[in-house]
């Protein structure tokens, strides 16, 4: 576990939290966003807790630049705001969902355990409440760029990628499409594949933005 907190207090703060459970290792703090690439180098985290404002690189910045490296560790957004266009953004370079910095430490560990094991932690429900603050200037490329990539699909994958989008677990999506776990794990497999995303919140932000959620 990486910390990125411009903020020593923050940081010292969550690495007393962590460094308590038995489960996750802090390997190293970082006040900016500037010494993420050195330090997940050296460090080979799992997750980067990354903070948004910071004076040299920003956390949006700096997230886009990690999840941009094959291979790279999963990123959880730390923010002050429930509902933050930037927020968005990191999202959209794929991170794995965002945590406020008041979360209750029992809840800031049961994040970063299920973001380690490959769960998302952003429902799609927090995902639209973001979608509605981003400014609808961009709407109608955001539309049509989602629907031109949507159409690399078959249409069980669509259909599949729709389910992922309205927040239902594997096994809900096998019972209404009448498919296996397995035969539904390898579906959003092939759409992330096919679509060049990192998880399940960037094909909900996908989905959202073609239109196919309402």
């Amino acid at each position: 576990m990486l910390i990125v907190d411009d903020d020593a207090l923050v940081r010292a703060g969550l690495s007393m939290i962590l460094s308590g459970v038995g489960d996750i290792e802090v390997v190293g703090e970082a006040p900016d966003g500037d010494a993420v690439p050195a330090l997940v180098s050296r460090h080979r985290p799992d997750i980067v807790l990354m903070d948004i404002r910071m004076p040299r690189v920003d956390g949006l910045t700096a997230t886009e630049r990690l999840r941009a490296v094959a291979g790279a560790p999963e990123v959880i957004v730390l923010t002050t705001f429930h509902a933050d266009a930037q927020v968005l953004r990191a999202l959209r370079a794929g991170a794995a969902g965002f945590l406020l910095k008041d979360t209750p430490p029992v809840d800031l560990v049961a994040a970063i355990r299920k973001v380690a094991a490959g769960e998302p932690i952003l429902s799609p429900a927090v995902t639209r409440q973001l979608i509605s603050h981003v400014s609808e200037t961009a709407v109608d490329s955001r539309r049509d760029r989602a629907r031109k990539l949507l159409r690399r699909l078959s249409e069980r994958e669509r259909e599949v990628a729709v389910a992922v989008g309205q927040g239902k677990a594997n096994a809900d999506i096998g019972a209404e499409l009448f498919m296996s776990v397995a035969t539904v794990k390898a579906h959003v497999s092939r759409v992330l594949t096919k679509l060049e995303l990192n998880n399940r919140v960037q094909v909900a932000l996908l989905v959202q933005d073609a239109g196919m959620l309402t």
